[in-house]
């Protein structure tokens, strides 16, 4: 098969992500998102934010791990963060990541599963910051939402600042602000 033509047929398989729907409304909307509107959300908060990263980072590599990183949900699914870190979700992710990849030509997909592997660990300054930032649409979704999916979904507060403050590892700045909004929600009753 002709090298552009295996891009193309990876392109309308990643389309499959538009029907993936995640555990979040987007602000002002009754629906859900779903996985390729999340992607879309973060990689332009990590533009917007990037100046606010605890490190330098290459805003380029950080939005192709954000680009990328949700697409093993296409066959595994989506789980609410506070449920979702178990190696056989994890597992999963990087089994349906690995099938999409393999579409693209010979070779192509391995730069990309390594972005992946370096983003699911968190320790290199861009991952860190990508890690960060996935986690800001869907705090923002609770914040200007009622706290909908914490209360869906019974997360405790304490379960909420352990996921969240995590955001720190990227950006200190960044998380000191969320955990400010996040104070305020538990007084407003946001999250119990």
């Amino acid at each position: 098969m002709n090298p552009i033509d295996k891009v193309l047929d990876f392109i309308v398989e990643i389309e499959k992500l538009k029907n993936v729907q995640r555990k979040t409304r987007p602000v002002g909307l009754d629906r859900y998102e779903n996985s390729a509107e999340h992607s879309w959300h973060v990689c332009l908060s990590a533009l917007m934010l990037k100046d606010y990263a605890n490190e330098a980072v290459n805003i380029d590599r950080v939005i192709k791990m954000l680009l990328i990183h949700d697409l093993g949900e296409i066959d595994a699914g989506d789980t609410i963060i506070y449920a979702s870190e178990t190696p056989e979700m994890k597992a999963s992710e990087a089994a349906g990541l690995k099938r999409i990849l393999d579409m693209l030509p010979e070779g192509d997909g391995e730069a990309y599963m390594a972005l992946w592997h370096e983003f699911e660990q968190g320790e290199t300054p861009d991952a860190a910051f990508a890690k960060a930032i996935d986690r800001v649409p869907p705090l923002l979704h609770n914040l200007h939402g009622n706290g909908h999916s914490w209360k869906e979904n019974n997360v405790p507060k304490e379960k909420v600042f352990e996921i969240n403050s995590r955001i720190a590892k990227g950006s200190e700045t960044l998380w000191a602000s969320l955990e400010e909004k996040l104070v305020a929600a538990v007084n407003d009753g946001l999250i119990k």
